[in-house]
């Protein structure tokens, strides 16, 4: 099962874990088992057409999947997939 890294934002809405097993063999599959297990989290995750927010990046083994195949990146048990909200601000 693929392990996903919830970043502390999002953890109250999931019980407060800071990783999930979850099934699925692409990572729009894992967002959704983590939507269904966890559904306070889908609007800090999903667009209302239920596609990653843009400012939610998202890396499998610490390649941006914007490099790979997007929300189709193909995933297998023993990947890694990490939640990054974009962070803005500056001086």
């Amino acid at each position: 099962m693929p392990k996903v890294y919830i970043p502390t934002i999002m953890r109250r809405s999931v019980d407060g874990n800071a990783t999930v097993n979850l099934d699925g063999r692409t990572v729009a599959a894992v967002f959704d088992q983590l939507v269904q297990a966890y559904p306070q989290v889908r609007d800090q995750l999903l667009d209302a057409a239920g596609h990653l927010r843009r400012h939610i990046n998202v890396f499998v083994n610490d390649e941006d999947i914007r490099f790979l195949d997007g929300e189709a990146t193909a995933l297998d048990a023993r990947d890694e997939v990490t939640v990054l909200p974009a962070m803005a601000g500056g001086a």
